[in-house]
């Protein structure tokens, strides 16, 4: 019996059935996401969600804003108190580095402390915004000028101050703390 030689295709077409597997339940090529992906693509869509839903919130209830500008500004030495008005309807000065609070609601403070780095006393260097005597930020490296503050919600009758540790650890004329009123988280109703 003689052999009749194979065409190319005929070649072709039997090498591929001997690689073909015998179960072939998916696309050659297509993989199934991995777990990473489905927890990137989740999160993904959370978030989305959740800025969708704040955007909702703030556009639906917005939040009253300050009723005229609130600003105040201690330092650097030798000014004392600078306020737009005599008197802002938000804060009262009350001594040096220290005001009390009239008007519930979000603030900025802001501020820069200059260490005197010539300062060789006993007491460690330590500066702390405070309010109602309880520390909200403490500052301890006297080696660099840094800054005061942060966004804070203060209720009125809450007494805010500006204290070191001891009366020569700053330089007073290079360092200075400002409060302003952002704005009034009630609601409107």
């Amino acid at each position: 019996m003689e052999k009749t030689p194979l065409s190319f295709l005929q070649t072709m077409s039997l090498s591929h059935m001997e690689n073909m597997p015998l179960s072939h339940s998916s696309l050659q090529g297509a993989q199934r996401p991995s777990w990473k992906q489905w927890l990137f693509y989740s999160t993904v869509i959370i978030v989305l969600l959740l800025c969708s839903f704040s955007a909702l919130i703030f556009t639906f209830l917005p939040l009253k804003t300050a009723q005229g500008p609130c600003v105040a500004k201690f330092g650097p030495l030798p000014s004392k108190w600078q306020m737009p008005s005599p008197e802002p309807s938000c804060v009262n000065k009350t001594a040096d580095w220290r005001l009390k609070i009239l008007q519930n609601g979000l603030y900025l403070i802001y501020g820069q402390v200059a260490p005197n780095t010539a300062y060789k006393g006993r007491a460690p260097f330590e500066v702390q915004l405070r309010k109602n005597e309880d520390p909200i930020q403490a500052l301890t490296n006297n080696s660099m000028i840094q800054n005061v503050g942060g966004a804070y919600e203060f209720h009125a009758g809450d007494v805010i101050d500006l204290i070191f540790n001891a009366e020569h650890q700053v330089l007073k004329n290079k360092t200075y703390w400002g409060i302003f009123l952002l704005t009034n988280p009630q609601f409107i109703s």
